[in-house]
């Protein structure tokens, strides 16, 4: 019996393109919500004389899939012929044991001959040199276009530097914002304006910024459960928060830990991967010490230990901060600090009754939310997201945002009655920094207040910051919802 036969090939391609034979996508696949990354891959997909193979990336359950059954979807409506459509799930047990060569002659020998066509493939990381073939395809057929899906950023980032150049965009797909997790739920939104960022509030009048966080207040009531299950799109529609968290370990961490880190970098003993990244959960939000960590999980070395952290940010389930110097001299012995991929991952591995109750819990879950959005809106621009400390007198900034023009300043204080003085480093430093931010508990707690120098500090309350950020970033995709717009017109 020859397991890999065309045949069997053929069968399961038909399975996962059903428009073959009804033309159209099943609408739980192609939900109607789109995410921001949706529009960046549609610009990307349609442009007229730029073709580039889209790779989408993030950990599991974030989207990227249903994205691509999105593109689908798209392409279908505006009249390309159902077979010219190919979607392929290199995860599935049969298609994980075929070449992709072997696999894209069963689709052109069997449904579609011509080289005109559409290319899907998700968690393309689980086929041979497929790097190699995305570019012989590319290099090949020059009719086609291609999207495809993967849960490794930085493994995909490089062979993408290394035989992708000039042929591959890499879209990055994190967990849902709070502003994306409140259109997605349909809660009662304020209509604000288009053009207002967080750091623009500084020249806000005091009449008008009260009415904004007036605006915005009847926000807050949302933001504790979208730390707790809201950074995933089908999670935060369920019904039944218990079991979102169930799935959350068993799908997003179990599966990645147990499977997809032991598949792509042949680790053998998952249990250890399972005992750092637990280590981690406890310790998001702060400065973490490899040789502490060796030697706290007693037979487990410092090489396994760091090479164990690589791997899990590889896999879009942690972040790594780095120290960013404020006065430009470089650090030679920098420690990270560690931020799991998404407040509510942490809160569902833990499983701690009440943990959000817990005023020191509950600032670690913000800090890790604020500093999951900074990175997510930054990740195209020439930046860099770290954080500063002083560690002779024991001052640090949460959060530093440094680009080309200067730098951004933010420290998450979600406490009740905080104040900032002389004793905190952004009070001292905000006078060389573009803005200065310090993220709050009540949404009462808003508005300007002095620094050391100069310039003054903006307070705002986390949920109105995450939500203006938001607003912020669907604003900037707003010329490739308006293309998407007026082809959906034609």
């Amino acid at each position: 019996m020859n397991m890999l036969s065309q045949e069997n090939i053929l069968k399961v391609l038909i399975a996962f393109n059903p428009w073959w034979k009804s033309g159209a996508v099943r609408s739980e696949f192609a939900k109607a919500y789109r995410r921001f990354a949706f529009y960046e891959a549609i610009k990307m997909m349609r442009h007229e004389s730029i073709r580039r193979t889209i790779i989408l990336t993030g950990t599991r359950r974030v989207g990227k899939t249903t994205i691509q059954y999105q593109i689908i979807d798209d392409l279908l409506k505006s009249g390309v012929t159902p077979q010219r459509i190919v979607f392929i799930s290199l995860d599935h047990p049969l298609l994980k044991l075929c070449k992709l060569n072997d696999i894209l002659d069963c689709y052109h020998t069997g449904i579609y001959g011509n080289e005109d066509c559409y290319y899907f493939l998700d968690e393309v990381q689980y086929a041979a040199d497929w790097d190699q073939w995305i570019k012989t395809i590319y290099d090949t057929r020059p009719l086609s276009r291609m999207a495809a899906t993967g849960s490794a950023s930085p493994v995909l980032k490089k062979k993408a530097a290394e035989s992708g150049a000039g042929r591959w965009t890499v879209i990055q797909v994190p967990t849902l914002s709070f502003y994306e997790y409140c259109e997605i739920l349909e809660v009662a939104r304020p209509e604000i304006p288009v053009d207002v960022k967080p750091t623009e509030l500084l020249t806000y009048s005091k009449r008008n910024l009260n009415l904004l966080m007036t605006q915005l207040s009847g926000l807050q009531k949302h933001f504790n459960r979208y730390l707790t299950v809201g950074g995933f799109p089908e999670l935060a529609l369920a019904k039944d928060d218990y079991l979102a968290q169930t799935i959350m370990r068993e799908d997003v961490v179990d599966k990645v830990l147990k499977r997809d880190i032991p598949a792509l970098y042949n680790v053998r003993n998952a249990t250890e991967l399972e005992r750092i990244f637990l280590y981690l959960c406890y310790c998001s939000s702060n400065i973490i010490a490899v040789d502490v960590i060796a030697k706290e999980l007693e037979g487990v070395s410092r090489v396994t230990v760091d090479d164990y952290i690589g791997y899990m940010e590889s896999a879009n389930l942690t972040y790594r901060s780095f120290p960013i110097d404020m006065t430009g001299k470089q650090i030679l012995k920098s420690k990270a600090k560690i931020y799991i991929a998404d407040a509510a991952i942490r809160n569902a591995v833990l499983m701690e009754d009440g943990l959000l109750s817990v005023p020191e819990q509950m600032g670690i879950a913000v800090e890790t939310a604020v500093y999951k959005h900074i990175a997510a809106f930054y990740y195209q621009n020439t930046t860099s997201v770290g954080y500063y400390r002083d560690g002779k007198r024991g001052k640090e900034i949460d959060i530093v945002v440094k680009y080309p023009g200067g730098k951004i300043l933010i420290e998450v204080k979600y406490r009740e009655n905080v104040s900032i003085g002389e004793k905190d480093a952004i009070y001292e430093w905000a006078d060389s920094a573009s803005s200065a931010l310090v993220i709050t508990k009540r949404e009462n707690d808003y508005g300007i207040q002095p620094s050391k120098g100069s310039k003054s500090i903006l307070r705002l309350p986390a949920f109105a910051f995450l939500y203006l950020l938001g607003n912020a970033e669907k604003h900037g995709y707003k010329g490739a919802r308006d293309l998407y717009a007026r082809k959906r017109r034609l």
